[in-house]
């Protein structure tokens, strides 16, 4: 978000929320960046990367639930999903209570492959999350939450133009 997408009243906010915008466009920035060069590792761009770490967090969805999860198209989604499948991260197989429905697979060894590459981002996060108390993280997570909430729903805005 750039100075001139603030509201009008951007000047009205205290010190503290112009702070925490500046950071969170920070942390936007940075995280896009992180998994860009990610991406690049792997041979996939940054949307199949992240596609494939809803996956492999959510356990075989179908390519409609994967579009919810992501924001995504459904044609979007089939691209995503061929190209994964294409480079041996992702399996289609039918779904064991409606065989008229595919779901996608993520296949072990594609994860294997990908973990190694966040452990040391995990292990500083880690040390980050520790230094706050219980109810410090109840609020940090509640923000976060409808953040990704509120993100979701502007991606849903932009793509239904009524």
């Amino acid at each position: 978000m750039s100075r001139d997408n603030f509201p009008s009243n951007f000047s009205e906010l205290t010190s503290s929320q112009k702070a925490l915008i500046h950071e969170l466009q920070q942390n936007s920035a940075r995280a896009v960046m992180f998994h860009q060069l990610i991406s690049n590792k792997l041979g996939l761009n940054a949307t199949d990367h992240k596609c494939l770490d809803f996956l492999n967090r959510t356990g075989p969805v179908t390519a409609g639930q994967l579009a919810q999860l992501t924001g995504l198209t459904t044609g979007a989604v089939t691209s995503v999903i061929d190209r994964l499948e294409q480079a041996g991260y992702v399996t289609r197989d039918k779904d064991p209570d409606d065989r008229r429905r595919v779901v996608v697979k993520p296949v072990p060894e594609g994860s294997a492959h990908i973990s190694p590459m966040f452990q040391s981002v995990m292990h500083s996060t880690l040390k980050i999350i520790t230094q706050y108390n219980e109810q410090q993280l109840h609020l940090i997570i509640d923000f976060i939450r409808k953040c990704n909430e509120m993100t979701l729903d502007e991606m849903n805005k932009l793509k239904d133009p009524n």
